[in-house]
């Protein structure tokens, strides 16, 4: 039950930010929002004030900014209808939704790093047998404070500088054991692990586990900005990398795509970890939101701004046959989406239990 309040809750909030970047650049652009709903289906509330009828649906697995006049149909060429409005303006009103959405996942990896989030020291676990550390005479309890003169703190650190290194080749490590240090030269072995595309590759491996030693980290609230920029950065190139691997067929669509079944199973699992856990997952379904609505597909954000720049082009905007037939296309694609993902995240989760049921 708790997973299931903090599913919704964090589905709440960043339809909440990307319906409020639109609301509120409409109203700033002089453009009537009729409605501001927070789900879909049987309303189980709503207020109007000042001209918007603020709603609250039964299905709380989206949401809508509904603005005079904008769409063909409902037209009449009054000055606060949406179509009334400037290309430009039309653009920061479709462009603010995501945006917002970008800068919630900012504003929460600025706040994890503030406040301070658990990481895994280097003090040593374990050790594999056959492998460079433990033959160079590494043991548990060790515990790794630098690399080559390189120093390292956090078990993490020490992964990407190893993982980095080319196999058969030593390194150095000054280690802390009995309060004394140590110099260790150890060869680095090489093994194949999945990188965070799915894509076999060669690592560099030292041999050993990490132990359960955590310590909290905290910077400072200029680091801490420069830190979350960083990070979003790179969940950013992450996501348009596996975008593009995906459209060339060098990862799996069916492997890589998620909906609100596989995000609840995700925010389960974030919940039991604890409160950072579920910030950092905000964060990075926040940022994930703004860039998957920025596609120039039909219905997203980023196919309206797609058809903007063409009527910018063109000096004029579509008609209305074509509006509908955008629409509808647009349309059927997020209904076979939300039908596909919907039916991986079943396989991908219950599949197993489910040929195990059949099978008895």
């Amino acid at each position: 039950m708790t997973a299931l309040i903090i599913f919704f809750v964090i589905l709440g909030i960043l339809i909440l930010v990307h319906e409020f970047g639109h609301f509120i650049i409409a109203k700033y652009a002089g453009v009537k929002v009729e409605q501001f709903s927070l789900g879909f289906g049987k309303i189980i509330f709503k207020k109007k004030t000042k001209g918007t009828e603020y709603r609250i649906s039964l299905i709380p697995l989206g949401g809508y900014v509904k603005l005079a006049g904008d769409s063909l149909e409902e037209y009449k060429g009054a000055p606060d209808e949406y179509l009334s409005k400037p290309v430009k303006a039309r653009a920061a009103i479709i462009f603010f939704g995501p945006l917002l959405n970008y800068v919630l996942g900012l504003l929460f990896f600025w706040f994890i790093l503030i406040i301070g989030y658990p990481a895994l020291t280097t003090k040593v676990g374990g050790l594999v047998e056959g492998l460079g550390a433990k033959d160079a005479g590494v043991i548990a309890g060790d515990k790794i404070l630098a690399v080559d003169g390189k120093k390292v703190v956090f078990w993490e650190d020490l992964q990407k500088i190893i993982q980095s290194k080319k196999a058969n080749l030593p390194v150095r490590l000054l280690v802390l054991r009995a309060n004394k240090e140590y110099s260790i030269d150890v060869t680095i072995k090489s093994k194949e692990l999945n990188d965070p595309f799915g894509h076999k590759k060669s690592f560099g491996i030292l041999g050993i586990t990490p132990d359960d030693e955590v310590v909290t980290v905290k910077h400072g609230i200029l680091e801490s900005f420069i830190l979350s920029l960083q990070k979003a950065r790179e969940l950013t190139i992450m996501t348009y990398k596996g975008l593009w691997f995906m459209v060339t067929g060098k990862l799996s669509f069916r492997d890589s795509v998620t909906g609100p079944l596989g995000i609840f199973y995700i925010t389960s699992k974030a919940a039991q970890l604890g409160a950072i856990a579920v910030m950092h997952l905000l964060a990075v379904l926040s940022i994930s939101l703004a860039i998957f609505n920025l596609l120039p597909l039909p219905v997203l954000d980023g196919g309206h701004l797609f058809l903007l720049g063409i009527e910018k082009i063109r000096g004029k905007r579509l008609g209305l046959k074509a509006e509908r037939i955008i629409n509808q296309v647009g349309l059927g694609l997020i209904i076979s989406l939300a039908i596909f993902v919907t039916y991986n995240d079943i396989a991908r989760i219950f599949g197993e239990k489910i040929i195990k049921f059949f099978s008895k």
